[in-house]
């Protein structure tokens, strides 16, 4: 019986697979869309921005997870 308890005990802070799965796949989608619409923006020829060249932006843009598009989409652009 105390056996049976101290597993039910162990388990009871881990996540499920099926919950992480449900937790990660609209994080990532969200990252590909954001990083896809930034990107697509970056690549325009007449896109003008700031802060710097736009390879620059590019690299901030694959490697900034969220945050990466979301700084380029908000404070990168120069506007039309």
């Amino acid at each position: 019986m105390q056996r049976s308890i101290d597993r039910t005990a162990r388990y009871r802070g881990r996540v499920d697979t099926e919950q992480l799965v449900a937790i990660l796949v609209p994080l990532i989608a969200v990252q590909l869309a954001l990083m896809i619409v930034a990107l697509r923006d970056l690549i325009r020829p007449e896109r003008r921005v700031r802060g710097g060249p736009k390879w620059v932006w590019a690299i901030v843009i694959v490697f900034g997870e969220l945050l990466g598009p979301a700084i380029y989409l908000l404070a990168g652009r120069e506007n039309e």
